[in-house]
């Protein structure tokens, strides 16, 4: 029998450590490493082209956009990525203390989620859900 664990996102974007930073400092992720093909340890080492950001059981990696402007190919109004979390109102009140680009929410959906839309500095579009459903 087959059985899918999870999914794992990985975004192009210009900057890998900004934005691994603005994961940490604005959503509350936990930056799990840098990579120029091997760790990154040293400010003199060259810009990284990979990283990993947690929390809790969710990995999101980046990988450098070398020679194109990284970003996405979604359809207006639609999302890059979907979270599925829990508490997101308290979730909510945390970013926007410390500066996300709220779109939208928290707002109720009849597709039964409680959900809230940022744009990161990438212009990458992410939910974070909840079901209302209890």
């Amino acid at each position: 029998m087959t059985h899918f664990d999870s999914v794992v996102p990985q975004f192009t974007v210009r900057d890998v450590v900004a934005t691994a930073e603005y994961y940490r400092d604005v959503l509350g992720f936990t930056i799990a490493g840098y990579w120029n093909g091997e760790a990154v340890t040293f400010e003199s080492d060259p810009p990284p082209v990979f990283g990993i950001v947690k929390r809790d059981e969710v990995r999101v990696h980046f990988s450098r956009a070398e020679g194109s402007p990284g970003g996405t190919g979604r359809a207006e109004d639609a999302y890059d990525c979907y979270f599925h979390i829990t508490g997101v109102d308290a979730f909510a009140i945390g970013v926007k203390s410390r500066g996300a680009e709220i779109l939208e929410g928290p707002a109720d959906r009849v597709y039964g989620q409680r959900e809230i839309v940022i744009r990161d500095p990438n212009g990458l579009i992410l939910a974070f859900g909840e079901s209302t459903s209890k």
